[in-house]
């Protein structure tokens, strides 16, 4: 039997505060603007940023083929977090929940965003380097938040 696999990455933003990044974060339909492993992401049930909404997030994994349905099963926007499960999926999980947080970096400005992973996987799903995958995705993800919010005040 494979034991449950958890993760907590984190990417930390130096240009861009909390108040700015979290509006972008917790568009729950909308990450796929934001992931760039995600091609596709749409809502498919519900109102976005309503608890029980879900979206349909498609084109990722190895060869692009991987889909799943995600539901928001949290939010807590007065502490930056929201948590999401899979509810039906062609990957290799089982009881997957995620939790994303938006951590305020104090007087120094900036920001961190924290990304928790559990799952329980299936036999064949190979977790090597899996923790490293997902923490490459947030930083390019929180990197282009931030590219966004520098863009925005220029203008």
């Amino acid at each position: 039997m494979v034991q449950k696999w958890e993760a907590n990455v984190s990417a930390r933003l130096e240009k861009a505060n909390a108040d700015q990044i979290w509006p972008l974060l917790k568009d729950f339909f909308g990450h796929g603007k934001w992931f760039p492993a995600l091609p596709t992401c749409h809502g498919i049930h519900g109102t976005n940023g309503e608890l029980g909404c879900i979206r349909y997030c498609a084109g990722f994994g190895p060869k692009r083929d991987n889909w799943c349905k995600e539901k928001l099963v949290a939010l807590d926007s007065a502490q930056m977090t929201f948590s999401y499960e899979i509810v039906e999926s062609n990957i290799a999980v089982t009881s997957y929940v995620s939790t994303l947080k938006v951590v305020p970096n104090g007087e120094g400005g900036g920001c961190a965003v924290e990304w928790y992973i559990g799952l329980d996987p299936k036999e064949e799903l190979n977790l090597e380097g899996m923790e490293g995958k997902y923490e490459l995705g947030l930083q390019l993800m929180a990197n282009k938040m931030e590219a966004a919010v520098i863009s925005q005040q220029s203008c």
